[in-house]
């Protein structure tokens, strides 16, 4: 299922095409290689003063991992999240050598868009979760103190909304895509005050 956005202006495809389903196809694998590709994107991303902050806890679908990081999700996305061919936990490693990471959480996230956006380029989806738990995440896989879990991320193979089953998970997987308008999102001059014209 496709739902490309409705820009007021062109933007590259692969970020006109990305969103985040929840309709996977449990019969398709994510194989090696597309997983080393998503990661070496994510490896990829800019951080400050290039600190490196990111880190993903990597569970494919039949192994020990993904029941872990299965686990850790809230009851709503274990719903349809345990049919995803690959399951990840962003973390962020918060020191170095010289002390506090800045910026860690900011780096995790570039990575992490860098990651779902490789995902596209693949023909996969990609879902990104608040709803897990950090703790039992840290418990799992046994994270040192300065390593914080921040985001889960679903990758698989797009199935039909159909087999979400319940049909208010199907509607919303359907919906249109929204956004605020551009001029809602850039300002100049003061705030409030629409950096475009029209």
């Amino acid at each position: 299922m496709h739902k490309p956005a409705q820009t007021s202006t062109p933007i590259a495809s692969i970020m006109a095409a990305r969103w985040s389903p929840r309709a996977y196809d449990e019969a398709a694998t994510v194989t090696d290689d597309q997983v080393r590709a998503l990661l070496e994107a994510a490896r990829w991303a800019p951080s400050f003063g290039n600190t490196q902050p990111a880190r993903y806890l990597v569970g494919l679908r039949g192994t020990p991992s993904f029941d872990r990081v299965l686990s850790t999700l809230n009851s709503g996305n274990r719903a349809w999240a345990h049919r995803a061919g690959l399951l990840l936990i962003g973390v962020m490693v918060t020191t170095n050598e010289k002390g506090e990471v800045p910026y860690a959480e900011y780096g995790l996230g570039l990575a992490s868009e860098n990651l779902v956006l490789q995902a596209v380029e693949l023909g996969l989806i990609a879902h990104q979760m608040a709803g897990f738990s950090a703790e039992a995440a840290t418990d799992f896989f046994g994270l040192p103190d300065d390593v914080v879990p921040k985001v889960a991320i679903a990758v698989g193979h797009p199935a039909d909304p159909s087999v979400l089953e319940e049909d208010w998970r199907i509607e919303r997987e359907k919906a249109p895509r929204e956004r605020v308008s551009l001029g809602e999102f850039a300002y100049a001059d003061t705030w409030g005050t629409s950096a475009f014209s029209d």
